[in-house]
């Protein structure tokens, strides 16, 4: 829909784990760039149908759980003499015969995976930027310090993976990415370091919907629609690990997913595990019915 000068578009955060590590559907640009697919909201359908209709439609995938995810209306988002407004969902999907592209959460924010050691060189650089950014003024850099603690899990405090938006806006703002008005381009020209942009403020949407999924993998179960329909505990937990950027602890994660009910046993095994064949589970569709009210949470992932 447009008109004098705004347009109203959908945009979805599709979200797959592919070789283990979480991916996002992406489609190319005519700069030959990849950006978030998006579509137009339909007459006479909900946006949620909407989304899944022309996903489906343009790319041949199935999507599982869907939510709508935020409206971005900030003025001159796209271009100086135009307002788009786009109303974000997340998806979930596992990722099977797609004809479009996909691209790593990871390139995209190198300094969220906190597995076995991954994205810490990116992370040392951009907290030695920050802290420089943070300055020496005394109740500016108070402050600025104070939120790159809190958002980085500094100084004794937390690191909390569902802050991913948060530490995305800091960076940002400090102009440590390439879509910073103000960027400090030391920090930005590696990609490595600084992650791989996505054009307008794409990289913003998908921050939100990595944060979203982050927080949503905690107390409800749609971990399970990113997992084939039968899996080894270990693929399970990998998966939960993958999505969360960090580790969790393998007998408190077993004994909390079993204790809650939701898997159960196959009765086959996978013989392809390189050691003792592994059990193979599904997971419980009833829980859903179950426990409609009360949600049903996975084990929060460990933080350091």
């Amino acid at each position: 829909m447009s008109g004098s000068g705004v347009s109203t578009e959908l945009v979805a955060v599709v979200v797959a784990v592919r070789g283990g590590l979480p991916h996002v559907l992406t489609r190319p640009t005519d700069e030959g760039s990849a950006a978030l697919p998006s579509g137009p909201l339909r007459p006479g359908r909900s946006l949620q149908a909407s989304t899944r209709e022309w996903v489906e439609t343009q790319t041949g995938l199935r999507l599982g759980h869907v939510e709508q995810l935020y409206t971005f209306a900030d003025r001159e988002r796209v271009e100086a003499d135009h307002r788009v407004i786009s109303v974000t969902y997340l998806g979930l999907t596992r990722g099977e015969g797609t004809q479009v592209g996909w691209s790593g959460w990871y390139e995209h924010f190198p300094w969220e995976d906190r597995r076995l050691g991954s994205g810490d060189a990116a992370r040392a650089e951009l907290v030695a930027a920050l802290m420089d950014w943070a300055g020496d003024e005394p109740e500016l850099s108070a402050e600025r310090r104070a939120r790159c603690g809190a958002v980085f899990g500094l100084a004794g405090a937390d690191w909390l993976p569902d802050l991913c938006l948060q530490r995305y806006e800091l960076l940002w703002e400090a102009g440590l990415v390439a879509e910073s008005a103000g960027r400090t381009d030391a920090v930005v020209a590696d990609p490595a370091v600084s992650g791989v942009a996505l054009p307008h403020d794409h990289r913003r949407i998908l921050a939100t919907g990595m944060a979203r999924l982050r927080a949503t993998i905690q107390y409800r179960p749609v971990v399970f629609e990113l997992l084939p329909d039968s899996f080894t505990l270990g693929e399970l937990q990998a998966c939960v690990e993958a999505v969360a950027g960090t580790r969790v602890h393998t007998q408190n994660f077993r004994r909390l997913t079993q204790q809650q009910h939701l898997v159960e046993e196959t009765g086959e095994v996978d013989a392809g595990t390189g050691g003792r064949p592994a059990r193979l589970f599904r997971f419980r569709r009833e829980v859903h019915t179950q426990r409609q009210l009360v949600g049903t949470k996975l084990p929060i992932p460990r933080r350091r």
